[in-house]
């Protein structure tokens, strides 16, 4: 997954706060929605050019913050931050997952079923 951040090397804020600020930012504004698995910290270094400690530093911040879950080796994904319906949301989506998977249904098709049911008034 691409977060598409940019990092700018002239600014006075430092690049962890970049990214911080940055991932906090879609975060917050939907952008990143509840559930999303983000890059690891080598592969977003290497996306944005700077160090892992740089990206490590940021997610552990954001994990603090209750922004980001850290689930092993399963990776980083984003947190509820103590948001309920979207939590609800998520687990539901999960579990559409699984049943469409257990039916043998390609994603793009439990896709396009979500999109159709999305659509109805």
């Amino acid at each position: 997954m691409t977060v598409r951040l940019r990092i700018d090397p002239s600014s006075s804020v430092p690049p962890f706060e970049q990214v911080r600020n940055g991932l906090a930012a879609r975060i917050n504004d939907g952008r990143l929605p509840v559930g999303t698995k983000l890059p690891t910290v080598r592969a977003l270094a290497a996306e944005l050019g700077i160090a892992p400690n740089t990206v490590a530093r940021a997610y552990r911040e954001l994990e603090a913050a209750g922004l980001l879950d850290t689930r092993g080796r399963a990776g980083t994904f984003v947190s509820a931050q103590g948001d309920t319906t979207r939590a609800r949301a998520a687990e539901a989506a999960a579990e559409y997952v699984d049943v469409t998977d257990s039916l043998g249904l390609s994603r793009k098709e439990a896709l396009k079923i979500v999109q159709a049911a999305l659509e109805q008034d």
